[in-house]
């Protein structure tokens, strides 16, 4: 009877020893460690010291709303100032103006690109079955965030010599993946298609919670610079894709918050960084589902053939991936 009662106990102790080793062990590692070598694909995205500003620019709105500032006659008779040079008027700065901000980045890793027939609810309240394009992707915070040091004299002036480095706890990521068919010029934007979601997640076997573009954006992403370190799990879905697509690209907008501004016909335009990443569908509109999606741009022996190619891409030379503003 006591070596029955002291069996018990032990028996205890372990189950108790056991549940409290799971409950304090450290977070599980990430999905990607289970698959196999170039399952996943990793793009960093480090921002570009010259990304952290713009300039020297006029501030064209400014100037035209404000003529009063302007040193004209008759008060101002030689059109500059009594005492101080003219480079030292508000206007004359106006027009020479650098604007500085932080740049960030998120590393962005991602699945082959597949298809899966999923049943969908319609407008009418039935399901409809349909062929949907997918891409499970990753999304991480490493910091690495650029912005410009800023040194303050004796005098209180403001210099930049130089850029520094900073990084946060973490930063929230609003990603938006549009499907581009460069041959046809059409455009898909993914949809949130919930019904999708958990067939997904089984094929492609993430045991992570799998959001949607939309619900990612509600997730703080922490900090992270260990190799395995987990991150949030996110998938993007299209529907009504034509079946003839062949050549395409997967535009990723919101990875980092860097633009640039260019002159457009007297018109000042935004142009965002964006991750452009080429596809090739080697197959046509018959039996979709077992055609593979490769990723990268086809090579050719034919320099015709070749041209062509790199043509429904916009290239001149062969590129897997690439950052560009748009």
């Amino acid at each position: 009877m006591n070596q029955l009662c002291t069996s018990i106990v032990l028996t205890a102790s372990l189950f108790v020893g056991v549940a409290s080793a799971l409950a304090q062990a450290p977070a599980a590692i990430d999905d990607a460690a289970r698959f196999a070598p170039g399952i996943v694909r990793v793009i960093d995205a480090p921002p570009e010291p010259e990304e952290t500003f713009s300039g020297p620019l006029p501030l064209q709105e400014f100037l035209a709303n404000n003529p009063q500032i302007d040193w004209k006659a008759p008060d101002f008779p030689e059109g500059q100032p009594f005492f101080n040079s003219r480079s030292r008027t508000l206007i004359e700065k106006a027009k020479q103006v650098t604007l500085r901000r932080e740049i960030y980045g998120f590393e962005f890793a991602f699945k082959p690109m597949r298809q899966i027939y999923v049943d969908i609810p319609q407008a009418s309240g039935v399901m409809k079955r349909k062929l949907i394009w997918y891409m499970v992707f990753r999304i991480r915070y490493r910091g690495g965030d650029l912005r410009s040091k800023e040194v303050v004299d004796e005098f209180g002036n403001k210099t930049y010599p130089d850029i520094e480095a900073i990084a946060y706890k973490q930063r929230r990521c609003f990603p938006m993946l549009v499907l581009s068919n460069h041959a046809k010029g059409k455009e898909y934007i993914d949809r949130v298609l919930p019904t999708a979601r958990e067939p997904i997640a089984r094929r492609e076997q993430i045991r992570s919670k799998l959001h949607n573009t939309v619900e990612i954006g509600t997730v703080n992403i922490p900090r992270t610079t260990a190799a395995d370190a987990p991150g949030v799990w996110g998938v993007a879905t299209w529907e009504d894709v034509d079946p003839s697509t062949d050549f395409f690209s997967v535009n990723v907008n919101g990875l980092t918050n860097a633009f640039r501004t260019v002159q457009d016909g007297g018109e000042e335009k935004v142009l965002r960084k964006i991750l452009q990443l080429n596809f090739y569908r080697p197959g046509d509109s018959v039996r979709q589902l077992a055609d593979e999606i490769r990723f990268g741009v086809p090579a050719f022996e034919d320099p015709a053939e070749q041209s062509y190619v790199l043509k429904q891409y916009g290239l001149t030379e062969r590129l897997d991936y690439q950052w560009l503003f748009r």
